[in-house]
C-alpha cells in the first residue's frame, strides 16, 4: 500500500478506534459485560467493513478508475447486506447485548466517515499530473506575431 493510502487507513482507524474504546467503557458502565462486548463487536465490525471498503476503492481507482463510480455503490450495498446478515445471524444471541452493538456500530461508523472526509480534505491530492504537463506542452518554434 502507497505511503498516502497508508496515512489515510491510519488517519481514518485511529479515530474510529478511540471511539470504539470509549463506546466499550460507556457500554460497559451502562450494561454491564455483555454490554462491552457488544461494543466491541459493533466497533471492530465498522473498523473491519469500512477498511476493506477503503482499501478495495483504492485499488479500484488505481487499477480500474472507469469503474470507480460503479465499484463503490456495489461495495456500499454488499457491507449493508454483510452486515443485515451478521444482524440476522445474531438477532436472537446472548453473546453481547445488541443495543450497545447498534449504538457503537453507528457511532463507529460515523466517526470513520468524518476522519474519512478530514483526510481527504487535508490530503495534498494533484488533479492534474505535473510531469505529463511539462512533456505534453508543444514547443513554440518561429515567431509569435
Amino acid at each position: 500500500m502507497p505511503s498516502n493510502d497508508a496515512r489515510n487507513l491510519l488517519q481514518t482507524a485511529v479515530p474510529t478506534a478511540a471511539a470504539g474504546v470509549l463506546a466499550v467503557a460507556v457500554s460497559g458502565a451502562v450494561a454491564g459485560g455483555k454490554g462491552a462486548i457488544g461494543a466491541a463487536v459493533g466497533a471492530l465490525l465498522a473498523i473491519l467493513f469500512m477498511g476493506i471498503g477503503l482499501y478495495v476503492l483504492q485499488w479500484t481507482a488505481k487499477t480500474l478508475p472507469q469503474l470507480f463510480q460503479a465499484m463503490g455503490l456495489m461495495l456500499y450495498v454488499a457491507q449493508l447486506l454483510l452486515l443485515l446478515i451478521f444482524v440476522a445471524l445474531f438477532k436472537d444471541t446472548s453473546l453481547f447485548n445488541p443495543k450497545a452493538f447498534a449504538v457503537s456500530l453507528v457511532v463507529a461508523t460515523v466517526v470513520w466517515m468524518a476522519a474519512q472526509a478530514r483526510a481527504h480534505m487535508k490530503a495534498k491530492i494533484f488533479y492534474v499530473d505535473p510531469a505529463s504537463e511539462k512533456s505534453e506542452k508543444p514547443e513554440k518554434t518561429g515567431s509569435s506575431s
